[in-house]
């Protein structure tokens, strides 16, 4: 009992002291020693079953601890490519307002300069019709005028031929051509027929220029709508491969979440048996060893072979 009492009190183990108690109070040495024996059958039996839970534990938490890193970095990199993927999408959002924005203005603006050119156009071409027909009465007046002018100018020579010194008037001496070049109605005419014949001119330029600039405007513009509506394609696409991809992200990081949360659940249940049993299995080996020696001692002191 001494000795139990002694290995109890140096190992700092309750089993021996328990033991000792019950080896004072059972009497005969027989049973004594089959207490002790049994005591070191059970010890060495713990120690067999501490090592396969070591071996158990060692396993699991290396194993749950791959999981745990693991996935914990798959959800860091899901997560990543999830906000990505986000910020790539509200971009594309934004670029595709911005670009429908401008198809719209271009559409606004082809629209308003073809309606400008089509009324200019007409007025064009209706100015330009009234000035070819302007020109057509003036010529027609003046081959009437030019006309009696010269069966004015015949008469009147005909009259010289008879006697001009007793029968013509005086004013009968030359042949009769109107008020006189350039300032008669003959060539006031002319002028306006020049000025008819210039106005048609200038508006055919004016309307062949405006119809260049107009073309050149309208071809530019069909260019740039339709490198912005092929852009604007471009992007739907990358906007529906990017939502494609987000909802696949989004499910693969559920998932793995999952499977990360059923780690750390794990790993909270094997904490307990395995992380916080208060001395760790070196020290633990190390007092069951100590004490099943101090057990063989008292098995000698009584006489026994352990």
């Amino acid at each position: 009992v001494r000795a139990l009492q002694q290995a109890a009190s140096h190992a700092k183990s309750k089993q021996l002291a328990r033991l000792a108690a019950r080896v004072m109070e059972a009497g005969p040495f027989d049973k004594i020693i089959g207490m002790i024996k049994d005591m070191i059958a059970k010890l060495t039996e713990q120690a067999g079953e501490e090592a396969d839970h070591k071996e158990f534990c060692d396993g699991e938490l290396q194993a749950n601890k791959q999981t745990r890193d693991s996935k914990t970095s798959d959800v860091n990199s899901m997560t990543a490519s999830k906000e990505r993927l986000e910020a790539t999408i509200a971009k594309l959002t934004e670029e595709r307002a911005a670009l429908s924005d401008a198809i719209a203005e271009l559409d606004a603006a082809m629209s308003e300069a073809t309606a400008i050119r089509q009324k200019e156009s007409n007025e064009n071409t209706e100015a330009i019709k009234d000035a070819k027909a302007a020109q057509e009465a003036v010529k027609a007046a003046l081959g009437v005028l030019e006309g009696f002018y010269a069966k004015a100018a015949s008469a009147t020579a005909l009259t010289q031929t008879r006697d001009p010194k007793h029968e013509a008037p005086a004013s009968f001496t030359e042949p009769y051509t109107g008020m006189g070049q350039g300032t008669g109605v003959i060539g006031m005419l002319e002028v306006i027929l020049s000025d008819f014949v210039r106005l048609d001119q200038e508006t055919s330029s004016e309307e062949a220029a405006a119809q260049a600039a107009f073309d050149e405007f309208s071809s530019t513009s069909n260019a740039d709508k339709d490198a912005k509506t092929e852009e604007l394609e471009t992007k739907r696409k990358q906007k529906v491969a990017a939502e494609a991809d987000l909802a696949q992200t989004m499910r693969d990081l559920k998932s793995t979440q999952k499977e990360l949360n059923a780690a750390l659940k794990y790993f909270d249940k094997l904490k307990p048996s395995c992380l916080d049993a208060g001395v760790d299995f070196a020290e633990r080996t190390a007092r069951r060893e100590e004490e099943i020696a101090s057990l063989k001692d008292a098995l000698k002191t009584l006489g026994e072979d352990a």
